[in-house]
């Protein structure tokens, strides 16, 4: 959390600094200024239907920022903004395209600013003095080692990015560091290096035809951010389907009200502190969702859907069930497996399975008697040696001990 603090008072230093600055001295080149600060806005105001937690909620905006702090030239002829003017810009840009937003009554992204700000301002402080200078020039000229240069501060702008992003997602959730890291390392060879590609493309484009060139490299990425929003509702629809799939089980009397939604957001928390990469909390979170539509089958109802209570046998003939039904619902295989393998000794089952299996248990061994967390808890490590794997177990503990499920873990 120190970390978070010291970021966000850092964005705050430059932006006041940037600000400041730019109304003392007045706006270099007030034309191209105002280009980037659109095209950061139009980026901004691209965001809509985002969901909260997305990598790169505005990467047409994210492109521009980036391409600002790399513009040495515009038509040919030289610039004379510095980086205290870029930051300035920058922060413009994002909050006017922010104001719309705000207005439909949706909440200021301040994390998002303080990433935007840090990676713009890294990236501008690695680029525009070297360039000014014409040290960049006498080092490097304009052939293949000036791309390669481009090439590296791309690189570590964008791990500068991924180290703000993973700094966040944990102040806020408290997952491991390590996994969330790998997280968005991961995520920069999908949106990521699209964005700095666009970026640099954009930079070295202006730069020789002038402002002009913007709308015309700008265009692709904001269909494809556009494209990509709707891809992402389909993606919320699918979910949306498999959830009220799994409410059948309750709607039918098999289950206890909001169970499956609970083993879900639980699961999903405890895949993320166990450190598993976002396609396996996919799976893990529909598995969970769908792990006890075997029950659908049954002649007589579990009491209370409490499938943690009954004998290894028929949990396990439950299981298969289940992992049959989901088979013919047109959902992922790996889905089923989880569903089919839920009941198995826990050294035979494959990790999203542990979980499942782990806490389905524990909702339903806490509200047997209206048992507390820790005599759950209590119960589930009594049965480590062969029911529940042990560091799954400690694993929901933690969890729990921070209070259940916090931030975006519910997906």
């Amino acid at each position: 959390m120190t970390a978070l603090r010291a970021a966000q008072a850092l964005a705050g230093a430059l932006t006041l600094a940037g600000l400041g600055w730019t109304l003392w001295h007045g706006v270099a080149e007030p034309g191209t200024a105002l280009a980037f600060g659109l095209l950061i806005a139009v980026g901004e105001l691209a965001r809509w239907g985002a969901r909260r937690g997305e990598r790169e909620p505005a990467p047409l905006g994210a492109a521009g920022a980036l391409a600002y702090a790399l513009l040495g030239e515009s038509a040919g002829l030289p610039t004379t903004h510095g980086v205290l003017q870029i930051v300035a810009v920058v922060v413009a840009g994002t909050l006017a395209g922010a104001v719309p937003h705000v207005a439909r009554g949706c909440r200021f992204a301040h994390d998002h600013l303080v990433r935007r700000v840090l990676t713009t301002a890294f990236a501008a402080v690695c680029f525009q003095p070297l360039y000014n200078s014409g040290r960049l020039d006498a080092v490097v000229g304009y052939g293949p080692f000036y791309a390669l240069f481009l090439a590296l501060l791309l690189l570590l702008t964008a791990l500068c990015d991924a180290v703000l992003a993973a700094l966040t997602l944990h102040a806020r959730t408290r997952y491991p560091y390590g996994a969330l890291l790998r997280d968005e390392l991961r995520a920069l060879l999908g949106i990521g290096s699209a964005v700095c590609a666009t970026g640099v493309v954009i930079a070295l484009a202006v730069a020789v035809a002038g402002l002009w060139a913007l709308p015309l490299f700008c265009v692709p990425l904001l269909l494809t951010q556009l494209s990509f929003r709707r891809y992402v509702a389909v993606r919320a629809t699918y979910r949306q389907t498999i959830a009220s799939l799994a409410r059948a089980t309750e709607i039918a009397g098999y289950t206890s009200p909001g169970h499956a939604h609970r083993v879900a957001a639980l699961s999903r928390a405890v895949g993320r502190e166990l450190g598993l990469p976002e396609p396996e909390l996919t799976v893990l979170e529909y598995a969970a969702l769908m792990h006890d539509i075997g029950q659908l089958s049954l002649v007589d109802p579990v009491p209370e859907g409490a499938t943690a209570l009954l004998p290894a046998a028929e949990q396990r003939r439950i299981a298969l069930l289940g992992g049959a039904v989901v088979r013919r619902t047109g959902v992922p295989a790996a889905v089923a497996v989880v569903v089919e393998r839920q009941a198995d000794p826990y050294r035979e089952q494959p990790v999203p399975a542990r979980i499942v299996r782990v806490v389905n248990a524990y909702d339903d061994l806490s509200r047997e008697a209206a048992q507390d967390a820790l005599t759950a808890l209590e119960q589930l490590r009594l049965g480590t040696a062969r029911d529940y794997h042990p560091a799954v177990v400690e694993s929901l503990a933690r969890v729990l001990a921070r209070g259940g499920v916090t931030g975006p873990a519910a997906g």
